[in-house]
Parts: C-alpha cells; structure tokens; sequence
C-alpha cells in the first residue's frame, strides 16, 4: 500500500452507509480451522452490543479482526467509513479495544501508562494532562496515578486497562470481558461508566460471559455459534420475537384450565400446578387478550394474566439450543 494512499473522509459517505462498523462476508481461518465463516453484520451508531457465545464461537477473533490486530482470509470490516485493513493507524485513533488478555508496563506509573497511550493515540501534547485526569478520575483510579502498575490489584490492573482504552475518547470501544477481576462494587461502576460514555455517543461491543451485567447496560444482543452470527437484534425486539413464557393465576383451583389451554392457538408445554398455570404462548397481544377472554368466558377464576420476565440469558440459551439443533457446522 503506497502510503499517500488517500484516507476517505467519513463524511462523504450515503445516506445509506451510517453503521459506525460495517463487516461484510469476512472468513478468517487458522492454520488447522476455519474460525469466522462470512460473517456480515453493521453496528449502529450510540448502541451497546453484547456480544456472546460460548467458548471456541469466534468472538475474540472477530474482535480482533474489527481492531485491526488480525488479517482476515477474505471479506472487509470498516469502521466509520475507515476500511480497517487499508488504514489501521487511523481506524486506532478512533478506536478503544481492551482484549480478555491484556498486558501493562509494571516498571511505569499509571501516569505514564495513560500518559504513552494518550500519546499513541494521538492526543495533543497540551490535552494529554486533562486526558489523563478524566480518565483516572472514571476509573476511580485518581489516588493511583504516581504508583507503578506492577503494584497494583488484578481489579485495579483492570480499571488502569479500561482508562488507557478511553483516554482518547473513541468513537468506537470495544471490550473482551471487561469485569473480568473486578469485585461486585467495581462491576456496577463499571456497567455505569459505559452507560456513560453511551450518553456521550460512544459506540460499545462488550464481550462477557456475565450476561446478567451484560443485560444492565447492552441495548443489542449479537449471539456467534461455531463462527457464525445466529442472531442480532435489539434486546427488546428480540423478546418481541420469541415465544413468550406466560403465567395465569387463579383465585382458586379450576379444572378446565388446563384444558383450554392445551387446546387454545399459540399454547404449548402447559404446566398447571395448585395456583395456576405456566406456558409458552405465540402470538401478538391481540391474541394473548383473546387467550384470556377464552379463559374467562371458560369459567376459569383468572386473578392474575402475564407474561413471566425473561432475561438475556434465557433469550440466548434459547436461541443457544436452536442453533445446536439446526447442527451449524464449522467454527473453532
């Protein structure tokens, strides 16, 4: 690549060229497996991106590959309009990425930890102090800033791993089990500070086995299985879009429940108990409502008519158990 090579300008971009990371058809493979199988995919500007999978899916892989650390077999990943492989250098200074195994300069402060990645990352000489102050100051890591890293606690190595991704305050930040080392305390500091820099129109993909947290602050959910996506969608449209789990209770016993609603549309894997009974139920609200008025018009003593509250990891397990059953081949 010659290196007058001419950076596009993000701004020329269409009307409908707006994802702040555009992945198309990208294959990477190791030199005994195939670990991404043409995997396309955009990320919308100001979104949290859960990204998860179980181990072996390709998901710190891919992270690589979108930061510019490892060369795909084929296919391309831009990020704001940057295309990652023609331009690294400048796709870095947009970027913040802090890998599930990382390392830091124990023999320097964490100063001059933040101090060498301001600089790396282009900040300004005369921005580099407030850079660093912001940043400490976020990671709670203020009273630090003259003790050398090797001194440090493994939550605290990771607190100074999260402030020198953000010290120049990317567009794009991507994270590889971020609460990884981090005490109950530092984790909701943590889930805070990235709703935070969402508000500041920061763009996240946070990979984490802890889906609970990853539910707190993730407004998308991109599942990878066997080097591929299944699954990307808004967490909300996602919970739409499935099979809703559902619960009716009863001000007293009733025989015909069960009944009605083994034989009502969009019902299956009924189990009544004494109080009432659990479902899954298909179907848009206009139907859940006719499915209650069929109850009532039963007889049936409804005193309580919802849906029971699914979290990520039921939706993911979910799709999980799908996708092991279609049998996706390949990935590492």
């Amino acid at each position: 690549m010659s290196l007058d090579t001419a950076v596009p300008d993000p701004s020329d971009r269409g009307a409908g060229e707006t994802a702040v990371v555009a992945v198309r058809d990208l294959v990477y493979d190791y030199p005994t497996a195939r670990a991404l199988f043409g995997v396309s995919f955009d990320i919308a500007p100001g979104s949290i991106t859960a990204l998860v999978g179980p181990n072996g899916a390709g998901k710190t892989t891919l992270m690589r590959c979108l930061a510019a650390l490892e060369t795909p077999y084929s296919g391309s990943v831009a990020v704001d309009g940057l295309d990652v492989e023609e331009h690294p250098r400048q796709v870095h200074e947009r970027m913040g990425f802090l890998q599930d195994f990382f390392g830091l300069y124990d023999d320097l402060t964490v100063r001059r930890c933040l101090d060498y990645h301001a600089a790396a990352r282009s900040v300004p000489a005369p921005e580099r102090r407030a850079a660093i102050e912001r940043s400490a100051q976020r990671l709670g890591l203020s009273d630090r800033l003259d003790q050398r890293a090797g001194t440090l606690s493994r939550g605290l190595r990771q607190r100074l791993a999260v402030a020198q991704a953000i010290i120049h305050r990317p567009s794009l930040l991507l994270l590889d089990e971020p609460a990884s080392g981090l005490d109950p305390e530092a984790r909701q500091d943590l889930s805070r500070l990235l709703l935070a820099l969402q508000a500041e129109g920061m763009t996240l993909v946070v990979s984490s086995h802890i889906l609970a947290e990853l539910e707190d602050y993730s407004t998308h959910m991109m599942i990878m299985h066997q080097g591929r996506i299944t699954e990307h969608s808004a967490i909300g449209k996602m919970a739409e879009t499935a099979a809703t789990p559902m619960r009716v209770v009863l001000a007293e016993p009733h025989d015909a429940l069960q009944g009605v609603l083994e034989g009502a549309a969009g019902v299956s894997a009924v189990a009544a108990d004494g109080r009432g009974a659990s479902f899954v139920f298909t179907g848009d609200d206009a139907a859940r409502a006719g499915l209650l008025r069929q109850l009532v018009e039963a007889g049936v003593p409804v005193a309580a008519f919802h849906p029971e509250q699914r979290s990520m990891q039921d939706v993911y397990l979910e799709r999980l158990q799908r996708d092991r059953g279609n049998g996706a081949g390949g990935g590492s």
